[in-house]
């Protein structure tokens, strides 16, 4: 299916669902996790979900904030990127796989390996952090959101 002709802008008709949102998406950028794990989040729940506008925006963030284009470009096959990724990465990549693919549940080897690299009130922050970003994802693929104009990187 090509997806190209935005349905509707959510923004422009319900402005008050974004402003819903929002709290939730403070409170997942807040915490004591470092943010370029939650762009990690970010960027693989948007990678599942095939939301082209989260995408766009998540990853010129990440480039933003540092994050090695390397990464960047190997996000989507972490798994076989060897050690480019560290265990938390790994950990919560893993862990942001589940709990957007939700329906498998999330096993005990991946609630194991992110409680071992992260204190109860920052797994918290990954869980806000992976829901969040799935309500952002429904939105803009349901909608068909339109990327914004132009090239992000040069905005």
């Amino acid at each position: 299916m090509t997806a190209t002709t935005q349905r509707m802008s959510i923004r422009e008709i319900a402005p008050d669902a974004y402003r819903a949102v929002m709290p939730l998406q403070k409170f997942a950028g807040t915490g004591t996790v470092d943010p370029t794990l939650v762009l990690l989040i970010q960027i693989r729940a948007s990678q599942l979900n095939h939301c082209a506008w989260c995408l766009d925006m998540h990853v010129e963030e990440a480039r933003r904030a540092g994050m090695p284009q390397r990464q960047l470009d190997l996000v989507a096959a972490w798994r076989e990127a060897g050690d480019l990724f560290s265990g938390k990465e790994r950990a919560v990549l893993e862990f942001a796989e589940q709990v957007t693919l939700i329906h498998d549940g999330v096993s005990d080897e991946v609630w194991d390996a992110v409680n071992e690299h992260f204190t109860p009130q920052e797994v918290v922050q990954l869980l806000m952090a992976t829901a969040v970003i799935n309500v952002w994802n429904r939105m803009n693929v349901t909608a068909r959101t339109a990327l914004p104009a132009g090239d992000p990187a040069t905005a």
